[in-house]
């Protein structure tokens, strides 16, 4: 019996010791990156959007409200929104005030009721009350920047165009090592360079739910992250 719990332990501890060694060999390795996603896989087998919606467009509206606002008070609001106004040509209709009164919990809630007033107008009236699958057509939507477009293609669509870079997955990956850029674009940029475009749409639910769950801003629980012997963040609250 002791025998094969030192056994287990030699076999726990050499695993660690693998890992720091992919940390340390270089960032953006191959087999480094594969591990990281290995590592994602195994904690987030099944993550997905957490923005309510039932179509394309519903997930538009929720993820243009999602700007500094979080997900659950976005999912308190969406459901008496879609009731009055379901689909893109009534939403056209709304006065703005009427938007605003609806959303004002969210915040900025001014220039996202112009937003929604002003995509519903265009969806409605030049792509036929549907939502447009490319990137192209979808940015130039109001409300509708790279990070909102990446989500609704990639959610609804499964069309991978990019990489969804929100605060959690830009600061994870800058944390990991994966990306040095300092604006969301230029993460985005980077992270579809170095990662599998199979990975693109599931890497970012997964690092979304990562950090709000483990790698938190101010003081990640880094004693709890399966990634930990791979990271080498300065701010790193404990190493094994």
């Amino acid at each position: 019996m002791m025998k094969q719990v030192a056994k287990k332990a030699n076999q726990s501890s050499q695993s660690r010791t693998g890992e720091s060694a992919l940390a340390r060999r270089g960032d953006l390795a191959p087999e480094r990156v594969a591990a990281i996603l290995k590592g994602l896989d195994e904690a987030y087998p099944e993550a997905e959007c957490a923005l309510g919606h039932r179509s394309p467009w519903e997930l538009l509206v929720a993820t243009i409200l999602s700007a500094q606002c979080t997900d659950a008070r976005v999912n308190m609001v969406t459901p008496e929104l879609f009731r009055r106004f379901p689909t893109p040509a009534a939403m056209a209709k709304a006065s703005q005030p009427e938007i605003e009164g609806l959303i004002r919990s969210t915040g900025f809630f001014r220039n996202k009721a112009k937003s929604i007033v002003g995509a519903a107008k265009k969806i409605t009236e030049e792509f036929g009350g549907k939502v447009p699958q490319t990137l192209a057509e979808l940015t130039t939507v109001p409300g509708a920047a790279r990070k909102t477009a990446n989500v609704v293609l990639g959610v609804c669509f499964g069309k991978a165009e990019g990489v969804v870079v929100d605060t959690h997955v830009f600061r994870i990956a800058r944390r990991l090592g994966l990306a040095k850029g300092d604006t969301p674009q230029k993460v985005e940029q980077e992270l579809m360079k170095v990662l599998p475009h199979e990975h693109w749409i599931r890497f970012a639910h997964q690092l979304i739910h990562h950090g709000r769950q483990v790698c938190d801003a101010r003081k990640p629980k880094c004693d709890r992250c399966n990634l930990e012997p791979l990271c080498h963040a300065k701010d790193k609250t404990w190493e094994s």
